[in-house]
């Protein structure tokens, strides 16, 4: 299994619903927190699509994405994009970090590299910060995907040539120790995760079905996190079914008096 649930109780998360169905105005917010790999979820065949369009009407999927940053730089966004003292916090928020903090030393993408127990340790305090802006959100850690060493290698050459760097700067073994870090956090904190490093590896050549660049995902690789985010949703009590529209389905109105259908929900005059 690459979900768990640790001490997330089910009425707790329907009494959010709850209160979202009784002020249906106000959209209910999911956030993905992360670096590129969540940036460009909102590109054609990203993750972030599907998500979007699956909860259409219901939530608002908002991407916090940052190109290149590692935990240690999203440390300063954390209470700009969560501020404590929201009356709206989101009711789930995904982490997705890792792939940069995973970069190894001496390499060319060294100044991106944070040590695993920092990393550990950046991964607590979003966690606890999120928890502080609600006990009732879902949070959900995703480890970095596999890395190819090749893919990253070929990637070099098609951008640099034969100025590019002969050995990778990331391994899909060290990126593995992030992952099972990641893993150890969610499990600690109690909170859920996807270890999408070692799912993608279930595949026969995830190396290229998944990835397309060594690191990043291809439109494969984008359907498997979003059909592992959407199962965790599910099992959190987030599913699309349990979440209302937020206003009523066109059906629902009679063309000889519409405002029937909105007094409902936000009390219109008559």
């Amino acid at each position: 299994m690459h979900r768990v649930k640790r001490v997330r109780f089910r009425t707790v998360t329907q009494h959010r619903i709850a209160l979202a169905r009784a002020n249906t105005m106000m959209r209910p917010k999911i956030v993905l927190f992360g670096d590129s790999i969540t940036e460009q979820s909102i590109r054609e065949n990203g993750w972030g699509v599907p998500l979007a369009n699956a909860y259409s009407r219901r939530a608002d999927v908002l991407v916090r994405g940052y190109g290149g940053y590692n935990t240690r730089w999203a440390m300063f966004l954390l209470n700009h994009l969560f501020p404590l003292d929201s009356t709206t916090p989101p009711i789930a928020t995904t982490i997705f970090f890792g792939a940069n903090d995973a970069a190894l030393l001496g390499r060319t993408s060294e100044r991106q590299h944070v040590p695993i127990e920092e990393f550990k340790e950046n991964l607590r305090k979003f966690v606890r910060h999120l928890k502080e802006c609600s006990q009732t959100m879902q949070i959900v850690l995703i480890t970095p995907p596999p890395l190819s060493e090749e893919g990253r290698l070929d990637y070099a050459k098609s951008q640099y040539g034969e100025n590019a760097t002969k050995v990778p700067e990331r391994t899909n073994e060290v990126t593995g120790q992030y992952a099972n870090a990641c893993v150890e956090v969610a499990n600690e904190l109690g909170v859920w995760y996807i270890n999408l490093w070692s799912k993608m590896q279930e595949t026969d050549n995830w190396q290229t079905k998944f990835l397309r660049d060594g690191l990043h995902l291809t439109t494969e690789g984008n359907t498997v996190l979003y059909e592992e985010v959407i199962k965790v949703f599910n099992e959190a009590g987030l599913s699309v079914d349990n979440l209302p529209f937020d206003f009523p389905h066109h059906s629902k109105i009679d063309s000889e008096h519409p405002e029937r259908a909105f007094q409902e929900v936000c009390d219109a005059p008559v």
